[in-house]
């Protein structure tokens, strides 16, 4: 299956099983649920359904602000932070913008359909395990208006370290190239978020989403942190009401929940090294990670792909990544008996091959 990663609902008409018994490996989501918090907020939240929402999300705003000790002024929320990428080149209307090559999908798109961009690609070389050369970057930021880095990456998991992408920055900053930091799989390496510098750079922008370390997918909820003066212009386009009642609570109650929080990152701590283990042991090459997914290598990974679609099992094809071929798989990492499921079959499939 190719595209983006969750669709659990198309893996149901195509298997005939219930969505209930879907294994989603393909969307890296916390295994551990959205939070108890958070699910009383919705239920409490049901009886303000016959009412309009904030129409910016005003006090889930101020909550991020108290959370992450940002100005509230510089935030804007979103329906995931999805709809601040393709909001992004509305504003800023970028003639030529750099991605990287694989990154996620959706930069290009959005430049492309606001502004018919040019698009100019670095690509990222396997020998390397894919990693961002911030040199490279910089040169190839040259004559952009708008560059997109992905950190920790998707589907890769390679992080960039604190300091290099503020070296890229300041070279965004000289060259007036606004450089959009999408920060989507922070939550669990948390010390390297730049969010607090973007008030010192008129060209940082940062982007988070609360989908996937507070398991909010289904009720889609972000935000960026924008430079003073872009994010006056950003409210100037932004459609109103674009997040619901929902999610708005969940995400309040979601990000007051400390406990949560630590026992996410020692729960994923735990089964990554679990899965990083178990894959040395199958010989599975596979990419070192600072997300809550790992970048596989398989000869027969079409195979492998459909093999397990076929028993419920979801997997996310590459093959569709710009810079990646068929032989590469995106998995999550999901909880113990689930991780156990996946790796005793591709287990079979690496004896079988």
């Amino acid at each position: 299956m190719t595209g983006h990663g969750g669709n659990i609902h198309r893996a149901s008409q195509m298997t005939g099983m219930p969505v209930t018994r879907i294994l989603d490996f393909s969307a890296s989501i916390n295994p551990l649920g959205l939070p108890k918090t958070a699910v009383a907020a919705i239920k409490k939240g049901i009886d303000l359904l016959p009412h309009y929402p904030e129409p910016f999300a005003e006090s889930l705003t101020l909550c991020i602000a108290r959370h992450y000790s940002l100005t509230p002024e510089s935030l804007i929320c979103g329906n995931g932070s999805t709809e601040l990428v393709y909001l992004i080149p509305r504003v800023l209307k970028p003639k030529r913008m750099l991605i990287t090559a694989p990154t996620f999908s959706e930069y290009e798109k959005a430049c492309k359909g606001a502004q018919k961009s040019e698009v100019r690609s670095l690509m990222l070389r396997p020998e390397r395990e894919f990693d961002i050369d911030p040199e490279a970057f910089i040169k190839s930021m040259k004559g952009c208006n708008l560059a997109f880095l992905c950190n920790p990456n998707n589907p890769t998991g390679r992080l960039i370290k604190r300091k290099n992408i503020l070296a890229i920055a300041d070279a965004a900053k000289r060259l007036r190239c606004y450089l959009i930091v999408d920060e989507a799989f922070m939550d669990f390496c948390p010390d390297e978020t730049v969010m607090p510098y973007v008030r010192q750079n008129p060209y940082l922008i940062v982007l988070r989403s609360l989908t996937k370390f507070y398991a909010l997918a289904g009720l889609r909820i972000g935000f960026g942190v924008f430079p003073m003066k872009v994010a006056q212009e950003m409210r100037k386009y932004k459609e109103p009401w674009t997040i619901n009642s929902l999610a708005d609570a969940a995400a309040r109650a979601a990000l007051k929940d400390i406990g949560y929080q630590t026992r996410s990152i020692e729960t994923m701590r735990r089964e990554k090294q679990f899965i990083k283990s178990s894959l040395e042991r199958l010989a599975i090459p596979h990419i070192r990670s600072s997300a809550n997914y790992y970048l596989i290598e398989m000869k027969n990974a079409q195979k492998v792909i459909r093999a397990l679609a076929e028993k419920g099992i979801l997997l996310r094809d590459c093959s569709n990544f710009e810079g990646l071929g068929k032989s590469y798989i995106r998995i999550a990492v999901r909880s113990r008996r689930e991780n156990r499921i996946l790796l005793k079959e591709l287990s079979k499939l690496c004896q079988a091959s």
